[in-house]
């Protein structure tokens, strides 16, 4: 392996020089660093990470904290950390992933034995037990997801709240009064998680707002779970007349549901979901979403995350506009 000192030998300049070039800590001639630069790309020389993070105060290694519950998503999951990591690159950084449910021991492991720049912590609760943690921690931090106290962090998220209305009011200008919701697994709602708390508080705002019938229940895992989902509402709503599904992973068993029981998607019930555009595209029914922007909301906290370590001011939370498209899975109701 080519080291440091075979770099300054190749490009006749001092190791010091090198160094410099490579950290930009000092203003070095353009001649110079052309020299260094080839001879480094010459002899195939990388820095090393250790030595790296001991010179510059940096380690190039942001921490994504994202827990794999068993009532999540993963693939939709894996979309924000694909975009995550994709923008991480952009800064010449990496992305060391923590998806054990562990609460405030892996935040502190990683800050504490200084192996990343700054964390990135999604799935938050509305009284995280992290976030009084990440106040303590010397790195910055990042919130993929809103508290109920959100003062002096970083927040970055789909705008829930709104994007329920604005999916009630699609099926409203389609003429439906009569409007149910398939939430998110009880067990998300059990914990606090804020996504789907300021979803159902949207949803029941914009439902007296706009003066239609409606009801929320969420739905449990499985064709089981949307089968008890749709029961009650029946029960509790008759002559439903459209869906909002606030829930990826019952899409499928939801329309093999509604097949079976022999109601047509859009002629007997229209629906919109929540979810990422190429799932509402490769159902059976193309569905009109609104679009979960991982790509967006994953390389704003990057943004963010590497604005703070510059000691560049953020903005204290930014919450991203629903956008609602229209396919194949809503009929005019008159």
């Amino acid at each position: 392996m080519p080291t440091i000192s075979d770099v300054a030998r190749a490009a006749g300049v001092s190791m010091s020089t090198v160094s410099y070039v490579l950290s930009g800590r000092r203003p070095i001639s353009a001649e110079t660093q052309a020299r260094v630069k080839a001879a480094i790309a010459e002899l195939g020389y990388h820095p090393h990470a250790g030595a790296r993070a001991l010179a510059s105060s940096r380690t190039s290694v942001l921490a994504l904290v994202v827990p794999l519950r068993v009532d999540v998503s993963v693939p939709v999951i894996m979309q924000f950390v694909t975009a995550v990591v994709t923008a991480a690159r952009t800064y010449n950084h990496d992305v060391l992933l923590l998806t054990k449910d562990e609460g405030t021991a892996g935040l502190e492991r990683v800050a504490g034995a200084t192996m990343v720049d700054a964390l990135i912590v999604m799935d938050v609760e509305r009284d995280d037990v992290r976030i009084p943690a990440l106040g303590r921690l010397k790195q910055p931090s990042v919130l993929i997801g809103l508290p109920d106290d959100a003062a002096g962090i970083a927040c970055v998220d789909l705008d829930f709240a709104a994007t329920a209305a604005e999916c009630l009011k699609h099926l409203a200008g389609h003429g439906h009064r009569r409007i149910a919701l398939v939430g998110p697994s009880p067990a998300v709602y059990e914990r606090g998680t804020t996504y789907a708390s300021r979803f159902l508080t949207g949803f029941t705002d914009a439902s007296a707002e706009l003066g239609l019938d409606t009801v929320a229940h969420p739905c449990g895992p499985g064709a089981a779970g949307v089968r008890e989902c749709l029961a009650e509402m029946d029960a509790e709503l008759p002559e439903v007349s459209a869906l909002v599904v606030h829930n990826e992973e019952a899409l499928v068993p939801l329309l093999e549901e509604l097949r079976a029981s022999g109601r047509r998607v859009p002629e007997d019930l229209s629906i919109v979901a929540v979810c990422p555009r190429d799932v509402a595209v490769s159902l059976p029914v193309r569905l009109t979403s609104a679009d979960i922007p991982a790509h967006d909301v994953g390389t704003l906290a990057v943004e963010t995350a590497m604005n703070l370590l510059d000691g560049r001011r953020t903005p204290g939370t930014r919450l991203l506009a629903p956008t609602i498209v229209e396919r194949d899975s809503c009929s005019s109701r008159d």
